[in-house]
């Protein structure tokens, strides 16, 4: 009500004052309007003042008298200016010259203009009066203005009043306010109307919800108070207020207790069937009315109670417990494992979880409903004993149509079994060892089907024995939540078990099946993938022209699907380069613009930069001379062991990695004698969470640094001593023991450009042949070969002839040149005189073609050598 009343009398004063302001404002608008007139046209109908306007100083005579007529007229400015609204005078001399602020078209036209603009001086009220000369032209104007503010009005003197008469009645009416509020805050100690009755309705609603009773007795032994849970306690009437306690047929003692007023600490008092706790405290201890007022509490109850939110507390544990142990891995086995340790033995004796075969390989099962039997996979079980006779794990558990186990997972709903001894169809199945279930005491049963996101995948049983309680519906509904719960996890590992298998069998798929039948090396290899996941590591070995091979190791960015399949497309385009038999340096660069196109096509598809990126080393080995080109793409170095068992790592130039773009690659040129060994790797080798990558080095220096060893020994120990404990990324180990060709296994001759030199090459290869012991057949079908592609050297190029017979696993013949056209096998029409030789090579070669050289380029073509042996020189193990 105080604050109604200083409200009103507030609004009232402010209701006042802004009347008075806004008459104030209109007044003194209307005042400045007035005197402004007044003082333009005054000045604009001043003689002489059109021929001072077309005389040739305007300015200067206006000005002085402008000023004189501002001050004598009581205005804050007089500006005269011409048609165009330039000024001639202004209070501030620096604004002559310059364009007036205002509205000029209505005064050019005759007509008076007022308004109110923002000029130099500020907010003004200024009024345009135009010039008229004799002829009723407009010659010119005359503006005129002050500020609204600098006229005085008389709300000025009245505001004051207005203001001390409402300061004066607010005086009063807080004063008048706070002497009844004083009175009133005595009355009710301090709390106000609403207060009172939210106090009251809270103690209504508190005294009639809360579970312990309330009674408060007078002193004379009557009933004032009782709330609901009293009456319910003590079986009292709903009228009970005002009768004696004494009259109300209770208990001697809680009738005395009641009226005594004694103080009592929860006194136990038998009512009926029930024991009452009553606490009893006297009303008038701090000067309050005479009588007691006393609390009970049924202490049968809270026993009850306590025992339910024990249970509750436990339950809440167990599933705060599988919601922390169970799927911490995603291995379907170790997620079953960990259902079975949670629930054994905070919830049940036994636990046993069985699943379908194609789970365990990541796939769905395939569910029949109403089918007539369940075969599952037992993969968990624990429980307080090793002795029981339930299946093992490992053992495929046929369930009968009848059987409780068959029912849940059929059925995809949980089933309760409180008695073994009468389910009869449980006993159906198997009766040796279902009898062996209940003589070794289990007594009860609930089975639950494991089902997430739709798929059906086995189902988790929980067991308890005659010395627990027997399961019971509410256990249902925790068990259900215990494997709902590992349903999830199993199905999560499930899916990644499905996932996993697919990126290893592509990843397989694209690696070396069979490495290719050559002399030129000793090779053994490793590729082990990571462990949680597959990467984008490969390997290969490429046979190429002359007995050479090539070497690749590679590794791409990242793991799963996605790495596996750029893997593949990588691995199939260096086979691809290698039969253009390009050098170590160029391939790589051709692999670099192909890993740019794979980067771009993923930016495109995705609509951002997703960067691949791979590292790879390709390597090159020529028996015939030794010879080992290498060249490197952000991969380790190899490392070389040498015949007597020294280790290094040759320095090969380190080029960006392949993806990067803009950069050349260098390759560099080893020689490596007989019996060497070249090691591949990737850096999931030498490099893991535990060691850097020149530690790894170092270790694998060492290990290599024996003599006298297998390729197939040098993987295992090299994997033996470096391979991590937690395999994170792939590793691929390409080991390559050297093997140089012999003297005796190498013919070469040079030939002039003449024709008549095919007779003399045929000759020199004839002789060779039979020496190395060739058939007749071979021998002459070299011949031809030989005499075919001479001849197309001659023909086409110019410059000396190189030939080359090499014997190993095949014949080998080569024919160089200093031309670098390359020639192609066609059909030769029944006219052309040329066009047949290469179709002949073809028809009598295994395999011919072309490689280039920096002199020319070299065309050969091979012959396999029927029960040839092994014709390389290599060091015995």
């Amino acid at each position: 009500m105080f604050v109604l009343q200083v409200l009103i009398v507030v609004l009232l004063v402010v209701a006042a004052v802004a009347t008075l302001l806004l008459q104030s404002r209109s007044d003194r608008f209307q005042a400045a309007r007035d005197r402004s007139l007044a003082a333009a046209e005054a000045f604009a109908y001043s003689p002489g003042l059109v021929n001072t306007l077309r005389g040739p100083h305007p300015s200067a005579v206006l000005q002085p008298r402008t000023e004189a007529a501002r001050l004598r007229g009581g205005v804050d400015f007089i500006v005269v200016m011409n048609r165009q609204g330039i000024r001639y005078t202004h209070p501030k001399p620096e604004e002559i010259g310059k364009k007036f602020v205002g509205t000029i078209g209505p005064s050019l036209q005759g007509r008076t203009t007022t308004e109110t603009v923002h000029g130099p001086l500020g907010e003004e009220v200024q009024v345009v009066v135009p010039i008229f000369d004799a002829h009723g032209g407009v010659v010119g104007m005359v503006s005129a203005g002050m500020k609204a503010a600098n006229v005085s009005s008389a709300v000025d003197r009245q505001l004051p009043v207005v203001l001390g008469a409402g300061a004066a009645a607010l005086f009063l009416t807080t004063a008048g306010t706070a002497l009844v509020s004083t009175r009133l805050r005595r009355q009710t100690h301090g709390l106000g109307p609403d207060e009172m009755t939210r106090m009251y309705e809270h103690h209504d609603a508190v005294l009639h919800a809360v579970r312990e009773g309330v009674v408060i007795v007078s002193g004379d032994g009557r009933i004032l108070l009782t709330n609901d849970e009293a009456r319910r306690l003590l079986e009292l009437p709903p009228d009970v207020e005002g009768h004696r306690v004494s009259s109300l047929g209770l208990d001697p003692r809680m009738a005395d207790l009641l009226a005594s007023r004694r103080v009592a600490t929860d006194e136990l008092l038998p009512v009926g069937d029930r024991l009452l706790a009553v606490n009893n405290r006297p009303t008038d201890r701090r000067g309050g009315p005479r009588g007691s007022v006393a609390t009970l509490r049924d202490s049968t109850e809270l026993r009850a109670l306590a025992g339910k939110a024990e249970v509750a507390r436990s339950r809440l544990n167990l599933l705060y417990n599988a919601s922390m142990a169970i799927g911490t891995t995603l291995d379907i086995k170790r997620t079953a494992e960990e259902l079975v340790y949670v629930a054994a033995p905070q919830f049940t004796d036994y636990a046993t979880v069985d699943l379908a075969d194609p789970v365990l390989r990541g796939e769905e099962p395939h569910v029949r409903v109403g089918s007539d039997a369940a075969q599952l996979r037992r993969v968990a079980l624990h429980g307080a004993r090793e002795d029981h006779p339930l299946h093992r794990v490992g053992e495929l558990v046929a369930f009968t149509s009848s059987a409780p186990q068959a029912d849940g997972f059929l059925s995809g709903h949980p089933v309760l079994v409180p008695d073994l001894r009468s389910a009869e169809g449980w006993r159906l199945q198997e009766p040796e060892e279902t009898q062996a279930v209940l003589d070794y005491g289990l007594s009860s049963l609930i089975t639950v089907p494991l089902k997430a996101r739709g798929v059906l995948m086995g189902i988790v049983n929980f067991w308890r024995t005659r010395e627990s309680e027997p399961f019971e519906d509410d256990d249902l509904s925790l068990a259900e939540e215990l494997a709902a719960r590992a349903s999830v996890c199993i199905d999560n590992a499930r899916r990644f078990t499905r996932e996993h298998a697919m990126a290893v069998t592509l990843q397989h798929s694209l690696l070396p099946r069979a490495l290719p039948s050559q002399d030129a090396l000793d090779i053994a290899y490793r590729y082990l993938p990571a462990q949680a996941g597959v990467g984008g590591d490969w390997f290969d070995v490429i046979s190429l022209p002359g007995a050479r091979v090539a070497l690749v190791v590679g590794d791409v960015v990242g793991h799963g699907l996605h790495a596996a399949a750029t893997m593949g497309r990588l691995r199939t385009a260096v086979q691809n380069f290698s039969a253009l038999d390009l050098s170590p340096d160029e391939l790589l660069g051709h692999l670099d613009e192909l890993v740019g196109r794979i980067d771009q096509e993923a930016a495109d598809e995705d609509g951002e930069a997703a960067v691949v990126g791979a590292a790879c080393l390709y390597a090159i080995y020529d028996p015939v001379t030794g010879n080992c080109q290498l060249a490197r793409a952000g991969h380790p170095p190899p490392a070389v062991v040498r015949p007597d068992g020294s280790v290094d790592f040759p320095e090969v130039p380190v080029g960006p990695p392949l993806g990067v773009g803009g950069h050349p690659y260098k390759a560099a040129e080893l020689h490596l004698p007989a019996d060497s060994t070249l090691v591949l790797y990737t850096d999931g080798l030498i490099e893991d969470r535990t060691r850097d990558i020149e530690t790894g080095l170092e270790i694998l220096r060492g290990t290599l640094a024996r003599p006298n060893r297998t390729p197939q020994e040098i993987c295992e120990a090299v994997l033996e001593t470096l391979l991590p404990a937690r395999q994170s990324d792939d590793i691929a180990l390409l080991v390559a023991r050297t093997k140089v060709l012999d003297a005796d296994q190498i013919a070469s001759w040079e030939l002039p450009c003449d024709p008549t030199v095919v007779s003399r090459a045929r000759a020199e290869a004839t002789e060779q042949l039979t020496r190395w012991g060739m058939d007749e057949e071979t021998v002459f079908t070299t011949e031809l070969i030989l005499s075919e592609l001479v001849t197309n050297a001659i023909r086409h190029a110019c410059g000396p002839i190189g030939v080359r017979l090499l014997r190993n696993r095949n014949l080998i013949c080569e024919v160089s040149d200093t031309s670098s056209t390359s020639p192609h096998l066609r059909y030769a029409a029944a006219e052309d005189e040329g066009g047949r030789g290469l179709f002949l090579v073809a028809q009598l070669a295994e395999r011919w073609g072309t490689r280039y050289t920096s002199e020319g380029k070299v065309i050969w073509a091979e012959q396999p050598l029927p029960g040839a042996g092994r014709t390389l020189r290599e060091t015995p193990n």
